[in-house]
């Protein structure tokens, strides 16, 4: 006895519902940013970034470090002297170096581009983590070049 049209219809329908179903959560957490940022454990700033990030829509992990291994993890990892702030951050092979806003290291990871990464040197008042964006000094986010050098990605001006 052959299987009606109706019923074939179901049933395939139902295994492609299935097959889509299974693939739904590879999807989904592929779409969810995953960073890993070392900082020093005491640092307030550093966790108040973090829970930016993570209202955001970013999956964080973090690993203690300070002084002297903080500094070296900085140089090792391509983040000059210059650009150096209170944690760094790797994601998707790029790293990201202090308050950098999350729409900047989403743009980042859309565009792709030949770097290092990003940073926003120091800790100016009112980047993300470092008090109110209503009342916050100017500052730059700074695409880092493979080769070192760095350019303006982003300006900020004061509120």
């Amino acid at each position: 006895m052959r299987p009606s049209t109706t019923t074939r219809r179901a049933l395939l329908g139902s295994l492609a519902a299935l097959g889509g179903a299974a693939i739904l959560p590879r999807l989904g957490a592929a779409a969810v940013p995953s960073m890993h940022v070392v900082k020093d454990p005491n640092c307030g700033c550093c966790s108040a970034w973090i829970d930016i990030l993570e209202r955001d829509g970013f999956k964080i992990t973090t690993e203690p470090s300070t002084g002297t291994a903080l500094s070296r993890y900085k140089l090792e990892n391509g983040i000059p002297a210059d650009m150096a702030s209170c944690h760094t951050g790797r994601i998707d092979g790029y790293m990201i170096e202090g308050h950098v806003p999350p729409s900047d290291i989403r743009r980042l990871l859309n565009t792709r581009p030949d770097a290092v990464g990003l940073a926003v040197p120091g800790m100016p008042y009112g980047s993300p983590g470092m008090g109110p964006e209503t009342a916050r000094d100017a500052y730059d986010v700074h695409l880092i070049r493979t080769g070192g050098e760095t350019e303006v990605f982003a300006r900020y001006s004061a509120a």
